[in-house]
């Protein structure tokens, strides 16, 4: 893997030519490598329980969203309640001390596709 803080750029290198406006398509800029650069060493740090559990919320989120859209857009709700399931059931008590309020979670959002989809049926 390559090392986001190790890039070259003028400053290191004077063959190459940083000029904002004469970039490509895909090149990324030194402030947003650094941005990145940082974001990794902040995530390195967090718990891994709680960067699981910030993205299990994420699935409940998404999964509510497409349930509220109008119309509700089933199969995607379905996929993120399963696969909000697959991290709250698979991993259970490794997720630390948030265990019961995502199983809580999963539960009521299973409850509310249950509610929107019957509400769709004739």
């Amino acid at each position: 893997m390559t090392d986001p803080t190790n890039f070259p750029s003028s400053q290191n290198d004077p063959s190459i030519q940083n000029d904002p406006g004469e970039t490509e398509p895909g090149d990324i800029g030194v402030e947003t490598l650094e941005a990145i650069a940082e974001a990794r060493r902040r995530l390195a740090e967090a718990p891994a329980d709680v960067v699981v559990t910030n993205h299990a919320m994420g699935l409940y989120e998404l999964a509510a969203i497409h349930l509220s859209n109008t119309p509700p857009h089933l199969p995607s709700a379905a996929l993120a309640i399963d696969a909000l399931a697959c991290l709250v059931e698979g991993l259970g008590e490794r997720l630390g001390d948030d265990h019961a309020v995502l199983r809580d979670a999963l539960g009521n959002i299973r409850m509310a596709f249950v509610q929107v989809k019957n509400a769709l049926e004739p």
